[in-house]
C-alpha cells in the first residue's frame, strides 16, 4: 500500500456514486413495502440500510480488484486508486472481503435470511458472473448481467416484509429494462476505450448505428414498463404524469441519439438517464404517501 494512502481512496474503491444510485431504488423498495404507507421500523431500517449500502460497496471493490488491467487502459478509469497505485490488491481483497461478511452477519441476524440471500446472490452476479465473464464474453453482457443491478428495490421490499411481492419485482423490471440505454449511451462515447480493452460492448462489436437504434427500442420499451405499476394499482396519478414526462423526455434524447451525429448527445443521453431514475423512484415514494386517485380528480372537478 501506498504512503499516501487515505480513507479516500478505500471510498472510491467502493464506488459511492453507483451505490448511491443503487441505495435510493433500495430505499424506495423499502418504503414501498409498507401497506398501509408508513414509516419503516427503525429496528429494519437501519441494519438493511447499512448491511445493503456494505454489499453494495463490497461488489463494487470486487470489481475494481478484477478490472485492474481493463482501467489502466481506459481514460475513464485509470485513477481508481489500484491502477493509481494508491492501494495494494491485499488491502483492496481484505477490505472487500471485511464489507461483504460484515454485511452478510447483519442482513442474516438483524434483518432477516431472505435479504441475506437474495443480496448474496445480486453480489456473485455483479462481482465475479458479471465482472469475470460476461463483461468479456458477449456484447450482451450489460443486458444480461443487469438483473444483479436491478434488484436493491426488491432486496428492501424483502428486508420490510420477508417476502418478494410481485410489485418488487416489477421495480426490477424497470431497473433491468433501464439499464442497456442507461449504458450504451456511456458506451458509445467510449467506444474506443472500450475496443482498446478488448471489452465486446456493443458499440465496438455491432457498431455505433446499431447501438444508438438498440437505445431508442430499449427507451420505448422502458417507457412501456413505467406504467406498469399505475396500470396494476401500485401507483396513482402522480407518478403515472412523472412517468409520462420523464419518459418522454428519456425519449426525445433517445431519438435525437439516434438521428444525430452530435458528439455530445451520448454523454447528455447518460447524464439524464441517472436523473431520470432518480426522479422516476422519487415520484412513486411522493404517490406512495401522497396518493391521488382519479375519483379524487372527479370529485375536485365536480365540485
Amino acid at each position: 500500500m501506498s504512503e499516501t494512502t487515505t480513507w479516500r481512496d478505500y471510498l472510491a474503491l467502493t464506488k459511492p456514486g453507483v451505490v448511491m444510485l443503487l441505495m435510493v431504488t433500495a430505499v424506495a423498495g423499502m418504503f414501498l413495502a409498507t401497506d398501509p404507507p408508513g414509516m419503516v421500523p427503525l429496528d429494519i431500517f437501519v441494519p438493511a440500510f447499512i448491511g445493503l449500502t456494505l454489499a453494495m460497496m463490497s461488489s463494487a471493490a470486487i470489481n475494481q480488484i478484477m478490472d485492474q488491467k481493463i482501467d489502466a487502459i481506459m481514460t475513464r478509469t485509470e485513477k481508481r486508486p489500484l491502477v493509481a497505485g494508491k492501494l495494494s490488491p491485499k488491502a483492496a481483497i481484505t477490505f472487500a472481503v471485511l464489507l461483504a461478511g460484515a454485511s452478510m452477519v447483519m442482513l442474516y441476524f438483524l434483518v432477516n435470511p431472505l435479504t441475506a440471500w437474495l443480496t448474496l446472490f445480486g453480489f456473485v452476479g455483479y462481482a465475479f458472473i458479471y465482472t469475470l465473464y460476461l463483461k468479456r464474453a458477449t456484447p450482451q453482457n450489460i443486458v444480461i448481467g443487469g438483473i444483479a443491478g436491478a434488484i436493491p428495490p426488491l432486496l428492501g421490499w424483502a428486508a420490510v416484509t420477508g417476502d418478494v411481492h410481485p410489485y418488487a419485482w416489477l421495480l426490477v423490471l424497470i431497473i433491468f429494462v433501464w439499464t442497456p440505454p442507461h449504458f450504451w449511451a456511456l458506451a458509445i462515447h467510449r467506444k474506443d476505450e472500450y475496443a482498446k480493452a478488448d471489452i465486446p460492448m456493443l458499440p465496438v462489436t455491432h457498431g455505433i448505428p446499431f447501438t444508438r437504434e438498440s437505445v431508442l427500442y430499449y427507451t420505448i420499451l422502458l417507457f412501456i414498463c413505467t406504467l406498469l405499476p399505475y396500470l396494476t394499482g401500485m401507483s396513482d396519478l402522480i407518478y403515472l404524469l412523472a412517468a409520462l414526462i420523464l419518459g418522454l423526455v428519456f425519449l426525445y434524447h433517445a431519438v435525437r441519439l439516434r438521428f444525430s451525429d452530435d458528439p455530445k448527445l451520448p454523454m447528455k443521453t447518460f447524464g439524464y438517464s441517472i436523473t431520470y431514475l432518480f426522479a422516476l423512484f422519487t415520484a412513486l415514494l411522493v404517490d406512495h404517501y401522497l396518493p391521488i386517485k382519479p375519483t379524487d380528480v372527479a370529485v375536485w372537478l365536480g365540485a
